[in-house]
């Protein structure tokens, strides 16, 4: 179960044996859209193909606080043993690297965007309960994992599916990760998220006094 992109021009995973014949899907959709944009009209216009993995941020209605949510209600442990590989990039170095792409104009092509430190999701869960100071998190078997992602409306393709991306073309241009690393990318986002609740709590004291 994995979707491997590493090197200068990415291997797209997918064919592996066990893997649901659904999760073609999304492999077939971004080499679709790479696909479109080759064959784009535009023959003066340096083209790029962000291949990113998850981008993690604080703000409300992402993958974060999703995850950050499963770990606070003590669900955030491995998940059908947790030895797939999660790759992911801090929402400030996704910023960031996408900037250093418009002012590169040697780069062209697929170009991964994600940490270079991908980790097993057993790994990944602990160090967010670790930053949020949660001790313990139940595991989940493969067939928990489906029940919640029906309830959350979401898909097990992002809870079993294994992503060891490398971001190698940046790495050899010479970007530099402010978050390399996912324990001090979990700890920054969580003290974020923390940070935004106490500002947005002392908002709502403020109008109830003027009020």
């Amino acid at each position: 179960m994995k979707y491997v992109l590493a090197g200068g021009t990415g291997q797209l995973g997918g064919s592996e044996a066990g893997v649901p014949a659904y999760w073609a899907y999304s492999i077939k959709i971004a080499t679709n859209w790479e696909r479109a944009q080759q064959r784009a009209g535009t023959p003066a216009t340096r083209r790029v193909a962000l291949r990113s993995a998850m981008v993690m941020s604080p703000d409300g209605g992402g993958v974060f606080g999703m995850l950050l949510g499963l770990a606070r209600l003590g669900l955030g442990g491995p998940v059908a043993g947790g030895r797939q590989y999660v790759s992911w990039i801090h929402d400030r170095d996704f910023v960031r690297a996408v900037e250093f792409l418009v002012a590169r104009d040697d780069l062209a092509g697929p170009v991964n965007l994600a940490a270079p430190g991908p980790l097993p999701q057993r790994e990944f869960m602990r160090e967010l309960r670790a930053a949020w100071g949660i001790p313990v998190g139940l595991p989940a078997t493969k067939w928990m994992a489906e029940i919640g992602a029906l309830v959350l409306r979401s898909d097990t393709e992002l809870l079993l599916k294994s992503r060891r991306v490398v971001p190698g073309r940046l790495l050899e241009a010479g970007f530099g990760f402010e978050f390399p690393d996912w324990p001090a990318a979990a700890r920054d986002l969580t003290r974020r998220v923390r940070e935004d609740r106490a500002g947005a709590g002392n908002n709502a004291r403020a109008d109830s006094v003027s009020d």
